[in-house]
């Protein structure tokens, strides 16, 4: 199964206030261990390595181009 990468969260505006809120009033350090547990928690649930390392690999190249990838 290849990663889906075209639009899939039926509401996104309303998943990114729910993440925005998540972070609010807490600490960088704080926000990252949140993003962390995020990360692996998700990782966790689509549970194919191939579709893991497929995710990795677009993060990866499109880090630090400024466009924030494909999502």
């Amino acid at each position: 199964m290849p990663l889906n990468t075209t639009p899939n969260i039926a509401d996104p505006d309303g998943f990114y206030e729910a993440l925005i809120d998540l972070h609010r009033d807490r600490s960088e350090d704080q926000s990252r261990q949140i993003n962390a547990k995020l990360i692996l928690l998700l990782a966790n649930h689509v549970g194919d390595m191939d579709v893991l390392r497929e995710a990795l690999a677009i993060a990866g190249r499109d880090a630090g181009n400024g466009d924030g990838g494909p999502v």
